[in-house]
Order: C-alpha cells, then sequence, then structure tokens
C-alpha cells in the first residue's frame, strides 16, 4: 500500500501512524530538510496541535540528529542538554522519552527526520531503534521516489497548461486567470456529479486544453472584427475537431482524456451542437462538465464583447438551459456547490499569477470566436 502511495502527505501520514503504532508512542513527527532556509520543518506531525514546526538546522534534538546523521534515544528528555523545552513550555506537553533517526537519501545527504516520542510502557530500547531506523531507510526511498514522481507530475501539467495558453491567447484577454478558474470549476463540478478525487484531478488538469484547436483557426477569422459569415463559421466550428486530433492517441492518460474534452465540449445536451451533433449521455461526461465550467466563468468575467454578469445571473442563465443546451446533473452539481465554486473563484481572482509574466498584463481586443453558448449582451 505505501509502495504505491505518490501523493508525498498521505504517503508519510501512511508512514507515521504505522510508526507510532509498532512503537507504541504518544506522537510521531516527520521532519524533512529546507536546505534554502537552513531549517527543519514538519511536514507530519501526528498527535500534536501544533501541525507545522520550524527548528533551525543543528538546534534540538531533530536538529542535532538531522547535522550529524546520527539517531538519538533518550530516557529522560529533561536531563538532555539537546532538547529544547520551550515548545512544551507553551503547550503544557511533558516529554518524557524520545527517539529520533535521520532520513537520508542514496546519496548520503539528508532529507529529514523521523522523531517519536513517549513511548506507552517504559522507554525506546535498542530494538526500537533498529526498527525505526528499518524504516526511515524505506521511508527516505519513498520519499525520494514520490518527490520526484511530483516532480515529473508539476512539469507535465506546467506543459499542458502552457500548450493551453497558446490557443488562449490569440482569442481573449484575461487569459491565464481563466483558465486557471474554468480548470478550478471543472474539477469541483466533477465531485459534484459523483466522480472519484482522482477523476476529477484529471478532468481539472485536462480542462485547459479545450479550445487547443483555435491554433489551427485563421487569425483573419479568429480575430475578425465583425461577425462571421456562414463558411467562416463554418471553419470556426473546426476548432473542436481541430484539438481533438492534435491530442489524440497521445500516450499521456491527460492529453487522451483533454482529446474527448475538445472535441465534445460545444455539444448541447439536446443535440444542437457540433461537431458531431451528439445528444444526452453520448456526449463524454468530461465534456458536458467542462461546458458548464467555461461558460459559467465566461458569463460571470468581463469580455471583450460583453460585461461582467453576476454569478447569479450567469447561475440563472445556466439553469434555464438545464436539459437543453446543458447536462441536468451536471447543471445540480453546479447549484449544489455553488459556494465552493464562488470560493475558487474568489481565490484564482486573488492570486498573482508570476509565472505567466509580462504577457498577462497585455490586452488583446479581440472579438468573441467561439462563445455559442454565450448570449450576446448581458
Amino acid at each position: 500500500m505505501v509502495a504505491a502511495e505518490t501523493h508525498l502527505d498521505s504517503l508519510l501520514t501512511i508512514i507515521a501512524e504505522e510508526v507510532r503504532n509498532i512503537l507504541g508512542a504518544d506522537r510521531c513527527s516527520v521532519f524533512l530538510v529546507d536546505a534554502y532556509k537552513g531549517e527543519l520543518w514538519t511536514k507530519i506531525a501526528l498527535g500534536m496541535e501544533e501541525k507545522i514546526l520550524r527548528i533551525p538546522l543543528g538546534q534540538g534534538i531533530a536538529g542535532f540528529v538531522a547535522k550529524t546523521g546520527s539517531a538519538v534515544n533518550i530516557r529522560d528528555a529533561y536531563k538532555d542538554t539537546r532538547f529544547a523545552q520551550d515548545l512544551d513550555r507553551i503547550t503544557g506537553y511533558q516529554t518524557r522519552t524520545v527517539l529520533a533517526v535521520p532520513l537520508r537519501g542514496r546519496d548520503g545527504k539528508a532529507l529529514g527526520v523521523f522523531e517519536v516520542l513517549n513511548k506507552s510502557k517504559g522507554s525506546f530500547n535498542e530494538e526500537d531503534e533498529g526498527l525505526l531506523r528499518i524504516l526511515a531507510t524505506m521511508a527516505a526511498t519513498f520519499i525520494e521516489n514520490a518527490t520526484l514522481y511530483e516532480d515529473l507530475r508539476r512539469s507535465h501539467l506546467e506543459t499542458i497548461y502552457r500548450m493551453a495558453l497558446v490557443a488562449e491567447y490569440r482569442d481573449q484577454e484575461d487569459t491565464g486567470r481563466h483558465l486557471r478558474r474554468m480548470s478550478r470549476f471543472s474539477g469541483i463540478l466533477a465531485l459534484g456529479v459523483g466522480l472519484s478525487y482522482a477523476e476529477a484531478e484529471d478532468i481539472r488538469y485536462a480542462a485547459p486544453l479545450h479550445d487547443i484547436g483555435k491554433v489551427a483557426i485563421p487569425d483573419a477569422i479568429l480575430r475578425k472584427p465583425a461577425k462571421l459569415t456562414p463558411e467562416e463559421y463554418d471553419e470556426m466550428k473546426k476548432h473542436t475537431v481541430y484539438g481533438a486530433k492534435m491530442l489524440a492517441n497521445a500516450e499521456s492518460r491527460l492529453l487522451r482524456l483533454a482529446s474527448k474534452i475538445a472535441v465534445g465540449h460545444h455539444e448541447c445536451w439536446d443535440g444542437t451542437g457540433y461537431p458531431h451533433g451528439l445528444k444526452g449521455e453520448k456526449i463524454p461526461l468530461e465534456a458536458r462538465i467542462v461546458t458548464v465550467a467555461d461558460v459559467f466563468d465566461a458569463l460571470s468575467s468581463k469580455r471583450v464583447y460583453k460585461g461582467e454578469w453576476t454569478v447569479e445571473d450567469a447561475l440563472k442563465y445556466i439553469e434555464e438551459r438545464s436539459g437543453k443546451l446543458f447536462d441536468p446533473n451536471v447543471v445540480e452539481a453546479l447549484r449544489d456547490r455553488f459556494q465552493e465554486i464562488l470560493q475558487a473563484r474568489d481565490e484564482e481572482n486573488r492570486r498573482l499569477v508570476e509565472d505567466e509574466g509580462a504577457m498577462l498584463q497585455q490586452h488583446f481586443p479581440l472579438r468573441p470566436t467561439d462563445a455559442d453558448h454565450l448570449p450576446k449582451s448581458a
């Protein structure tokens, strides 16, 4: 079970709980090294009200263990000069016994410290120390693997997000925040219709690529300031097919999912959408979710071609078209999780999107080119 865990917080919690149970300890903390700040901090702190503690490297028991690489087994903490009593004074907790061993990577570099406090019966013995050393060695390997996985995952997700920006920059302003908002909304709605957390996360991270096919649409059409001709509109609608083809048959699970979303996010529940006129549940669920998320954000945001609607009016518009343009189950999820959606919206609006740099400060006065679900005025 532990080896299969890839999210570092969950991984460390599982390990810490096992350590505490096996050794009969009252508290168990997993300290990780922050080399930049020169300190240890508690990634996991079981049995403690204060979940994040920071200790300078070299100070306290954990700091000593991290700096020296030596295990420490203390039978009476208050008689050991290395023990810092300040936290006990503040919290009223009384530390008696301490067992701490280092977490080291394959290269010998300090990753952190495992520390357990107050064995339920007696003091920690040599057998306890040996067992904790074994578990610490296993944990260090898992931590390194999980960290590598998370680094690769972040890199993958960043690449996907920046791919999405390529298309969106050509078609509207405030691009980065729009993608972040509709991405968050998509994940919340996915949970609202009963999908698992993992499935919701996949939809959240694939959603920003829904309009990637716009890169294949000529600027003369995409950026035309006037109404499109029927022929131009037909070409515009092909961005769904172009996007699906760009992403189809990818090795990445997220890109394959993004392909389904790209081709289906302009299909309508009643079959009046495009490109294939799919109806009801024949439209991929992922696309139905993203459609509602995207339209809600578009309505409740200021665009060149429309003013900003109130979130209540945006919700009302979508509710009135439930069973016509939108999947009723997804609309119900929007209604049920409306406050959560608004909270996510506020959070994203407050964020400083540093990774988008100066480009997000530019404004492109472009006409609406892909707002088929949207009314033209509030």
